[in-house]
């Protein structure tokens, strides 16, 4: 993919954000940032996606304008006016160019750099999402790491070396969000919530990661950072379609989450009890969301774009506001880029301290 300015180039972004940036991606002697980690390999639903739902037969893409207008190379498939977060840590770790997503075919060269897998409205459980179409659920994903992993071997020659390689790479997931929004709390889902209610919904999420995380062990990964569900009841299309009662958010959808957070804290407590040679962190993404919300968004739930009723994508092709820097949302669900930056300082000590 191709390279791009620093973010720090364009960013009106909190001091705080500088003091991470510089602990991450120190100058070299020679003067240029070298990267921290030699390799970053990122798994996720839509807040993540680079591209790997182009091609797949769902609603659920974006490679059409206006996505993509602040993105170096336009719409890209990325669920956003420009960066996502995990292309926002990727270049603070000092990444020149940005992690290819795996539908790319990625070359050998890339590959030992990183593989983006994210897959728009994927999620924990196979069929969360599959309302809209295809998605690449996360053990999909990891079944395509499988494969990258297989070529990483045949190209450093052996398994040995292959995973004192990817021993030091920067794993990141964000998943949970889609299983909530697109599965449980969908109003045709009545099956899944007679079934489970909301404590033991949580329950089968977390332990079904839990067995998720333990094969990206298996396959090598030793640095892992792994996100928690954001306040989705703060999200245009729930606060639209549900209503907050005159409160900021839809307090009964943020709720209904919160076990699932609590329990893959839980995890990752049970995670580095259980793998002692590996190091696992949490991504408070509520906190970030609360941090980016502090600033001087003048528009903070309605999105930027003129929407679909049906999917809460930008409609194709249409211009979006002019005052990007003014709204927390690009879309229905997706932040902007700004307030992706906006939250990195709660994002970014974390994974320093996994490195």
């Amino acid at each position: 993919m191709g390279s791009r300015r620093s973010f720090l180039q364009s960013c009106s972004c909190p001091l705080s954000l500088f003091v991470v940036v510089v602990a991450l991606a120190a100058p070299s002697a020679d003067g240029s940032r070298a990267a921290r980690v030699p390799c970053y390999f990122i798994f996720g639903d839509s807040l993540y996606d680079s591209g790997n739902n182009n091609n797949l037969n769902t609603s659920v893409k974006v490679n059409y304008s206006p996505y993509g207008i602040d993105f170096p190379a336009g719409p890209t498939g990325r669920f956003s006016n420009g960066r996502t977060a995990a292309d926002i840590i990727g270049e603070t770790l000092g990444f020149k160019d940005f992690i290819p997503p795996f539908a790319s075919n990625p070359d050998d060269r890339q590959i030992l750099v990183g593989v983006n897998y994210a897959s728009g409205s994927a999620g924990i459980l196979v069929q969360s999402g599959k309302q809209g179409g295809d998605n690449v659920d996360l053990s999909k994903q990891l079944r395509n790491h499988k494969v990258t992993v297989s070529r990483i071997v045949k190209k450093l020659g052996s398994k040995k070396a292959a995973f004192e390689h990817l021993g030091q790479c920067l794993y990141i997931c964000n998943m949970g969000n889609n299983d909530y929004i697109n599965n449980y709390i969908l109003p045709q889902s009545t099956a899944i919530r007679s079934q489970y209610n909301p404590a033991q919904f949580a329950a089968l999420l977390v332990a079904r990661y839990s067995a998720q995380i333990k094969r990206m062990y298996e396959l090598g990964a030793r640095k892992v950072a792994l996100a928690g569900i954001s306040n989705i009841g703060c999200t245009p299309s729930l606060i639209a379609t549900v209503g907050t009662n005159g409160a900021p958010c839809v307090t009964s959808v943020n709720q209904l989450v919160a076990p699932f957070n609590i329990g893959l804290k839980s995890l990752i407590s049970q995670l580095k009890s259980a793998h002692p040679d590996a190091k696992f962190g949490y991504l408070d993404t509520i906190r970030a969301g609360i941090l980016a919300s502090q600033a001087e968004f003048k528009v903070r739930t309605t999105p930027c774009c003129q929407v679909s009723t049906v999917t809460g994508l930008c409609l194709p092709n249409t211009v979006p506001c002019s005052q990007r820097q003014s709204y927390l949302f690009w879309d229905a669900f997706h932040p902007t880029e700004l307030a992706n930056r906006l939250g990195a300082p709660i994002l970014l000590p974390v994974i320093q301290r996994i490195l």
